[in-house]
Parts: C-alpha cells; sequence; structure tokens
C-alpha cells in the first residue's frame, strides 16, 4: 500500500526549513528503497533549492577516523573524536565539497592546540588542522553503510593517503537513519552536477545510480585486534579473485571527471598491473627455505595488492657461487624467479605475518609483491633463509660464521620497525607560508627585457653539477660543475642569488682538473678540492680570490681517498687540521706541518683490507667511520682502536653524518639508510655513547633500517626506469640544533625523513618532491630544516621542506616545476665572463 503525504510549503527560516526537509525524506526512507529514491524532487526542492545558502546538509555529530587496510604497518587513526559532516557549494556552478570540522568542548582547543603533532605534508584535500575538506567527484567513491546494530557510516577514499585508505564518519547513535539516507543522496546528485556539468533536477535512475557504491562492505574503523583478522590480504577491500578492487589511489585524483569502475556503467577502465612471465629457475645446488604462502601483486592503477594465488610455494636456493634464487611457483604455473639481491628491498611484518619484496624483470620493469604466511614461525624459517642469501651474496661469507648477536642484529634491520600509527604528542610545527611556483625558466638576474637565450640548460663541454657544499660561517652554497665552481648566495628570504662563477679550478701548476670531492674550510674561507687523478695530495682554494693557492702532499705512500671535519663545526672556526682515511688507515692531516701533512703519532692503520669509505664526527670530535663491507666503527678519538664496532648489514655504506651529540648514527647504503643509536641504555655503561665505552656483549644497538615501500619503489622505477641510488644522507645542522630531518635523493626524487616519525615507528615517516631530472646532490640549509638546497644537473635550487608531498601515486608521477625565484640558473656571461 502506498504511502501519501502532504508537503506544506517549507518555512523561511533555513534551520526549521532544513529539518523539515529531512523530517520528509525521513518519511520517505520508510516506504522506499533509497535506490527508488535517488531522482526524488523533494529532496532537492527543500536541501538545493536555496542557492544563496552555502551550507546544503549536515550531520552535526559523529567521528572522523581515517582506515588503513591494506596497511601491513597500522590499521585506524581517529582524527576527531567530536566532528560534524556538511555537504557545501563552492563558488563555481555544478563543484561541492565534502567538509568535515572538527567540535570543541569550552577549553578543548586550546589543549589540543599545545598537544596536536605534526600533521605532515599537506595533502591537498584538507591543510587546515581543524577541518578536512574534499571535493565531492566520483573518485572518492561515498558510500553510505546502515550496520547491524544500527551503526551509521560514511566512507570514501583518502586519495592523496597511501594504498587503501578511506576515511569513515561514524555518525553518532541520536543521527536518524533518514538523515543519513538524504545525505547520501545529495552527494550523489552533487556528483552527478560535477560530471554532467548541469542540474541533477532531470537526471535519469540509471545516471545517478553509477555514482552508488555499494559492491563490498566498508571496513570496520575498529580493527580486530588479531593479526589475522588485521592482515591487509584479509581486509574487504583487498580482493580474492582476479577483479580488482576500487581501493584507494590518487590516480583517481588525476582521472576526475572521468567514470570509475562500475559494472553497470560501460566505462573505460584503467589497466590492472598484469604479473609478468617468469623468468627460470636456474639449477640449484641447496635449497634454503622453501615455504608454503599467499602471493599478492601490487597494481599500481588502484594502489592496492591483488591476490594473485592462494597457495604458493616460495624457496630460496643457491645457484652459484655466491649467487642465490627466489622462485615461487603455484599449482599449474611459475609466478616468478630472481636472483636475491639487495634491489628486492625485503621488508618482513612479523605483525601481519607479511613480506613484501620487489621484483624486476629483464627489461627493467619493476614490481611490487607480497608473500602472506599462515603463522610466525613460518614467516621466522623464510626470513632466516633469505637473509641469509643476501648477506652471503653481500658479503661472500657464510651466514653460519658470524657470530649469533651479529646474525639477530642483521635480521632485525630488515624487519618493519614502524607498525604503530598513532605517535606521541608532538610539539605542531609551524610551516612558513610557501609561494607558488613559477613555471618558466629564467636566471637570477632577469628582467622583462631578457631574451630565452639568457638561461643556460648545457655547458658546451657537456659537464652538469655534480657537487654542493652549504656555507656554515656565511650564507653561501658552492657548486662543482667539472672544473668550474658555481657560487650562490642565500637571502634572506631563503631564495638563492647567483655570486658568481669560478671558471677554472686548476692546480698551482696550471693544471686543471674536475674536483672530486670538496670540503669548506676555515671559517668557509677556503675550500678543500681533491683530484682524483692524484690519490695523495689535496688542494686548498682560497676563495676570497677564487683559485687554487697550495697544493698539500699528504703522505708517498699512503693514500687518501676521502675527508673530513676534525669536528662537526669546525668549518666554522679556524681549525687547521682535519681528517683523511684511505681504504686502511685513519689518520690526522694538518697542513702546518713541513712536508707531508700526515700526522705520524695520529695514524691508525690496519693491516686487513677493511675498504674505509666515509667519516663523520660530532661536536666533540667524536669519529664515525664507515666501509665499502657495511660496518661502523666509533672511536673518541684518532690513534687508537674503535670503541664500538657496529656489524655490516652487507651493502657498501657511500655516506655517513652523525648528530652534534653523538646520538644518532646515519648511514647510507644504495638502497636504503642506516639510523644507529649510539646511546646505551643497560649496562655498566648506562648513559655513555658508544665512542666513549664500548657496547656490551648482548647489548649491541638497534638498528632503524630507512627504507621506502616496496610498493613506492616499484612506482619510483615505474616511472624512471632506474633502480634506487640514495645520495649520501644529512642531518640538518647548526649549533644548538636540534636534528629533526633527514635529507637524501634517488634519481629525480628528493626524500626527507622526519626524525619524530621514525622514532615513534610511524608508518609515514618520509615525504618526497620529484624533479624532471636526476638530482645530483642535496643538502638542508645551515641552522634549519625548513629549506633544502638542491643540485640538479643544470640547476640550483632552494625549496621549502613543506613542499614536500606524501608518496602517493600523482607524488610520484608529477614532476616540481621551476621556479624562477628559488633557481639558480646561470647566464652565459656569468658562465663565459667570469670576474675571475
Amino acid at each position: 500500500m502506498t504511502e501519501w503525504f502532504v508537503l506544506p510549503t517549507p518555512p523561511d527560516d533555513p534551520s526549521i526549513a532544513l529539518a523539515h526537509a529531512l523530517a520528509v525524506a525521513t518519511a520517505l526512507s520508510r516506504s522506499q528503497d533509497i535506490t527508488d529514491r535517488l531522482t526524488d524532487s523533494v529532496v532537492s526542492k527543500y536541501l538545493f533549492g536555496d542557492t544563496s545558502k552555502e551550507s546544503i546538509i549536515e550531520v552535526p555529530q559523529g567521528q572522523l577516523y581515517l582506515v588503513r587496510p591494506l596497511s601491513p604497518k597500522g590499521y585506524s587513526e581517529l582524527i576527531f573524536r567530536d566532528a560534524a559532516a556538511t555537504i557545501r557549494r563552492t563558488g563555481q556552478e555544478f563543484q561541492y565539497q565534502l567538509v568535515v570540522q572538527r567540535a570543541y568542548e569550552e577549553g578543548e582547543e586550546e589543549l589540543l592546540g599545545e598537544e596536536e603533532g605534526e600533521d605532515g605534508a599537506a595533502d591537498g584535500l584538507g591543510v587546515e588542522k581543524d577541518e578536512k575538506t574534499f571535493l565531492l567527484d566520483e573518485g572518492l567513491h561515498f558510500r553510505c553503510e546502515l550496520r547491524e546494530g544500527g551503526e551509521k557510516v560514511f566512507a570514501w577514499r583518502d586519495l592523496s593517503g597511501d594504498p587503501g585508505d578511506l576515511y569513515e564518519f561514524v555518525c553518532d547513535h541520536t543521527i536518524q537513519a533518514g538523515t543519513v539516507s538524504t545525505f547520501e543522496i545529495v552527494a550523489i546528485q552533487c556528483q552527478y552536477e560535477r560530471k554532467y556539468r548541469k542540474g541533477h533536477e532531470h537526471a535519469a535512475e540509471r545516471d545517478l545510480h553509477q555514482f552508488s557504491y555499494s559492491e563490498q562492505p566498508i571496513p570496520s574503523a575498529s580493527p580486530t585486534p588479531t593479526p589475522k583478522a588485521a592482515s591487509p590480504v584479509r581486509s574487504p577491500t583487498l580482493t580474492t579473485s582476479r577483479t580488482r578492487s576500487t581501493a584507494n589511489s590518487s590516480l583517481a585524483r588525476e582521472k576526475m571527471g572521468k567514470p570509475s569502475r562500475n559494472e553497470k556503467t560501460p566505462v573505460r577502465d584503467l589497466v590492472q598491473t598484469a604479473a609478468p612471465i617468469s623468468a627460470a629457475a636456474p639449477p640449484g645446488t641447496e635449497i634454503l627455505c622453501k615455504e608454503t604462502a599467499e602471493l599478492h601483486l601490487f597494481d599500481f592503477a588502484s594502489g592496492a595488492f591483488i591476490l594473485q594465488d592462494a597457495a604458493v610455494s616460495a624457496t630460496v636456493s643457491e645457484v652459484g657461487t655466491w649467487q642465490y634464487w627466489l622462485q615461487i611457483t603455484g599449482t599449474d604455473k611459475d609466478w616468478l624467479g630472481q636472483p636475491v639481491i639487495a634491489d628486492i628491498n625485503p621488508v618482513f611484518n612479523f605483525e601481519y605475518l607479511s613480506f613484501i619484496f620487489n621484483h624486476y624483470t629483464s627489461d627493467g620493469s619493476a614490481y611490487s609483491w607480497l608473500l602472506r604466511f599462515k603463522d610466525q614461525e613460518t614467516e621466522e624459517r623464510f626470513q632466516e633463509g633469505l637473509m641469509q642469501a643476501l648477506w652471503e651474496q653481500l658479503n661472500e661469507t657464510k651466514w653460519r660464521k658470524t657470530k649469533d648477536d651479529e646474525r639477530e642484529y642483521v635480521l632485525e634491520a630488515f624487519q618493519d620497525l614502524t607498525m604503530d600509527d598513532t605517535a606521541p604528542n608532538e610539539e605542531h610545527e609551524e610551516e612558513e607560508p610557501q609561494e607558488v611556483e613559477d613555471d618558466g625558466q629564467k636566471s637570477e638576474h632577469y628582467d622583462s627585457d631578457e631574451s630565452e637565450d639568457d638561461v643556460v640548460t648545457r655547458d658546451d663541454d657537456g659537464n652538469v653539477n655534480s657537487q654542493l657544499a652549504v656555507g656554515y660561517k656565511h650564507d653561501r652554497s658552492f657548486v662543482v660543475r667539472g672544473s668550474k665552481i658555481g657560487v650562490f648566495k642565500h637571502t634572506p628570504n631563503n631564495n638563492l642569488e647567483f655570486s658568481t662563477n669560478i671558471s677554472k679550478v686548476e692546480t698551482p701548476k696550471g693544471k686543471l682538473f674536475s674536483p672530486k670531492k670538496v670540503m669548506l674550510h676555515a671559517e668557509d674561507s677556503n675550500m678543500i678540492l681533491q683530484n682524483e687523478n692524484d690519490p695523495h695530495s689535496l688542494y686548498r682554494m682560497d676563495l676570497e680570490y677564487g683559485k687554487v693557492v697550495d697544493e698539500w702532499k699528504v703522505h708517498d705512500d699512503i693514500p687518501i681517498n676521502t675527508f673530513a671535519p676534525d669536528k662537526k663545526f669546525s668549518q666554522m672556526t679556524g681549525e687547521q687540521t682535519f681528517l683523511g682515511l684511505s681504504k686502511n688507515a685513519l689518520y690526522r692531516i694538518d697542513p702546518r706541518l713541513a712536508g707531508n701533512k700526515l700526522v705520524d703519532s695520529e695514524l691508525k692503520q690496519y693491516t686487513s683490507k677493511n675498504e674505509f669509505s666515509a667519516a663523520a664526527t660530532t661536536e666533540k670530535g667524536y669519529i664515525a667511520v664507515a666501509s665499502n663491507k657495511g660496518d661502523i666503527r666509533m672511536f673518541d678519538r684518532l690513534g687508537i682502536n674503535a670503541k664500538t664496532h657496529i656489524p655490516a648489514l652487507g651493502e657498501p655504506i657511500i655516506g655517513l653524518d652523525v648528530s652534534a651529540d653523538g646520538r644518532w648514527v646515519l648511514a647510507t647504503c644504495r638502497t636504503y639508510l642506516l639510523l644507529i643509536d649510539a646511546l646505551q641504555k643497560e649496562g655498566k655503561n648506562e648513559g655513555r655513547l658508544g665512542f666513549e665505552k664500548p657496547f656490551g656483549k648482548d647489548s649491541k644497538p638497534q638498528p632503524r633500517r630507512l627504507g621506502l615501500q616496496p610498493s613506492h619503489v616499484a612506482q619510483f622505477q615505474h616511472e624512471t626506469g632506474a633502480p634506487l641510488s640514495f645520495t649520501p644522507a644529512r642531518f640538518n645542522t647548526g649549533v644548538d640544533n636540534t636534528e629533526t630531518s633527514i635529507i637524501t635523493a634517488t634519481g629525480p626524487f628528493i626524500v626527507t625523513w622526519n626524525m619524530k616519525k621514525v622514532l615513534a615507528g610511524r608508518k609515514d615517516p618520509y615525504t618526497i618532491k620529484r624533479y624532471a631530472e636526476e638530482v645530483k646532490a642535496d643538502d638542508f640549509k645551515y641552522g634549519s630544516d625548513k629549506n633544502v638546497i638542491v643540485a640538479l644537473p643544470n640547476e640550483v635550487n632552494m625549496v621549502a621542506k613543506q613542499s614536500f608531498r606524501k608518496p602517493t601515486r600523482e607524488s610520484i608521477m608529477t614532476p616540481a616545476r621551476g621556479s624562477a625565484r628559488q633557481s639558480g640558473r646561470l647566464r652565459r656571461d656569468e658562465i663565459v665572463n667570469s670576474p675571475y
């Protein structure tokens, strides 16, 4: 029997009119299903009718969650404990916003303002801490669910988050079902108007139905406590067939206005990532491990891991001298096979029984795979076998010959140490306002009369920028480009301004050379340069005159491979001595000595080939030395044995930095960084640094392996065709400044880690910025972590760290545009007609 309702004229008062409309919609919900009411003119008349009102409809009370059903590192985070959800008009026709605004009790706002942690990079959808704003577009997959027990939930994709992330607004129990249904109707009509650029009044039911996403349940904002239930591969949004799930992907934002996948609408779909053809496995001589697991492949289009096979056999075998092979085989096919090398970027997570790794095909394509094991014991056996293979391949040493504590150290380093989503309360960091980047290529000194020929993007000799030295004493940066050095001034408003060009770097005898390494010295008045063709000497350039004035012979027999300051901030002082390293020796260099400059009394030489590769010092002059073998030694002074020896993980260490107080040691390998806490927390040396006293036998420092998520690595290589290759990572630095950030780069991507997030175990500790060209060198501006100086092949920039973004498909795909405001390009006359 059909019920009829008499609809009187709505009251003039907007709040009463809105309540009246909702009451009508509630009555309708009792008589008809929502799909039968999508075109009902009642909602349009009462809610859309008055275009002078910004707000169309509101759910006044609920909680906002960020739910991560696919993440192996966390599940849900409460964003706003008490909030209201509103659909608003914008200033543009047919454009509407979904707005969730935090509600405060009296006095709560002031307290939360003091306690609230850092929000990270702006996600492009809502940068205000008290309000999240989302453009109502079909890419959100906005949907509603009425659950058993009466819980009412709205859900939509987090387009700038990690794969599979969802926002969920859980309505308060006092909110009527009719209100919720009407809210969904309005959201659907808004999406229709945005897509078709016309009013929804005459839309057919089939036109509106395409925006009703109810093909799968909304995951709960409160995960079940067992690892199995919380596993990313058990979540509702991870498909268990070859049909791709509609998990979150930032690609959706790029495709806004274009239909997303829906069976009832004939639209063009994004191509799902297909598994490549497996390489043939070479004959094995020994099986290190063989375990059964589920196999999932990361889909670039959806940003989700898609189940490929519910039961595969994962085998690690020895196939030659220090050569190992990973083969994954299903019941009726071989899924993949590849050598076990550092580039697989292995990440184990025992909370979710998962192992994520990268796979590279013969044509250089990269894929990200996930294995999920049935229990922890199975994963531990597989981890032991895989890490044995990786260790032996890198070190050419049998795993069983290493000490138990060193094996445990290696296994811990490759576990996922960032399992918690929430961090302790942090102080809110306010960023400086950021100006919009310009798209033009212009030199530092330009005006409207300059021609396009003014900008130089390539040198005639083919040289590009290669090294960067940032001044401590004076606001200058120096960029090496072949046998030239460009000098750039740091302006008060955090820009770079070209100062001058040293056009010829040559020995005192007039022989031109390209510096292999440079270091500022003696209050930034000198620069020490290394000539790759002369391993026993260094050169001193007087920066006031812009020429090399001294050649320092270090030693007749002991070469110098690299060098470092005597103390971390020595370049701000008149200190003359500094440290030198050969492959197996560590020593002091004193330029004031007659003849050879090596100080014999402060020479520590090893008989074994240690392959020393990098060194760094603390404010007190404690010394950290790393090697191509991957191990690290800590000294309190020169000429003695190391106080602490940290075992190698396998990869060569190409860069080293130490916090000013000596607490943190930062090592750079090609595919990951290693952050080591040098403070002893137990035993007789509790409270002392590893530089001062040796660690106890059973208390080696726990490593934090800072790596990119395998899915991000795969996307990086998918975009660039090149594997990871980090530049030497550095802390931000400054006298009396605490180290808060880490900076490095790989290919065209700059990556910065937030120390607070790393130490708190956050799942999102790093942000990125992509350029169109490879980043050659990078460092923080001295005394700040807010600005980064970047040397590209033919450009030098100072960029605000605020411009870095979470690694999403959009931020990985989209290069930053050149900034005339902050770019250091050179005019032809600045290169050819040098003042020197």
